[in-house]
């Protein structure tokens, strides 16, 4: 409901929000820019071809789009915990975290969303990939596996905030910072990053480990090859483990001063 009446507030004014969609868009497309610069001075990234990081950018750019349109708002939790704004979502007889993910939702991010899909559909006609059935199906559950793990971790960012209000730059490291990470190839990061972000911050399965079984590519030194599958489980268990952050975090707030 609540979003429902920021949408219905944003196509009030339908030319600005044409607008900025298509700005978002643009300003998107930027980062996929300086790959196409890229390759206009090298014919490969640490052996994978243009069509390949493509996908990877259009895989890990669709699925953080995604979330960033459900949960964006959760970047403004360090600020509602300072100035006390929060007690008004605690007042109303609906799900906290529901009310502050939908408050001053932006339909604009959808911009973000057409930009990584516009990317990702562009990939598949370039690609050279031997399709199976497998393969066919893991494509859409990569993506919206992918969106549901970006959306655990700002959750889990949000959380954060509760005790460290001024954390918000840190846990975007994790989200924004991920989503570039995962656009390039996991060969030309060091072998402990990629580890970490399998084992430890499982960014990894948003895009790298299944679209390297798609691309028919070798996992990550000392990753098994079946964990290109894991996604489902790691999305379940990622979305368990923020919710019980969230509940903590919640269950010590003391309104302002907090």
């Amino acid at each position: 409901m609540v979003a429902g009446m920021w949408v219905r507030s944003t196509m009030t004014y339908r030319t600005s929000f044409a607008l900025t969609l298509v700005t978002s868009f643009t300003v998107t497309f930027f980062d996929f820019v300086v790959i196409l610069l890229m390759f206009g001075q090298v014919e490969g990234l640490g052996g994978f071809s243009f069509a390949e990081v493509a996908f990877l950018y259009g895989t890990a750019g669709t699925a953080f789009g995604i979330a960033d349109l459900t949960m964006g708002s959760l970047q403004r939790m360090g600020k509602r915990v300072r100035d006390g704004s929060l007690d008004m979502f605690l007042m109303r007889p609906a799900p906290v975290l529901a009310q502050v993910a939908a408050d001053k939702f932006a339909l604009r991010r959808l911009g973000r969303v057409a930009q990584g899909l516009f990317v990702l559909v562009w990939s598949l006609l370039i690609l050279d990939v031997e399709w199976t059935v497998v393969k066919v199906l893991l494509l859409p559950v990569t993506v919206v596996c992918g969106a549901v793990i970006f959306a655990a971790v700002m959750v889990a960012g949000a959380s954060v905030l509760f005790w460290a209000q001024d954390a918000a730059e840190v846990t975007s490291s994790f989200t924004y910072g991920g989503n570039t990470l995962l656009q390039y190839p996991p060969v030309i990061f060091a072998q402990d990053l990629v580890r970490g972000v399998v084992f430890v911050v499982p960014l990894a399965f948003v895009s790298w480990l299944p679209a390297l079984y798609i691309l028919g590519r070798e996992a990550p030194a000392g990753v098994p090859d079946w964990l290109a599958f894991g996604s489902p489980l790691v999305a379940a268990a990622c979305c368990g483990l923020a919710g019980l952050a969230w509940r903590a975090g919640l269950r010590s707030y003391r309104s302002t001063g907090s």
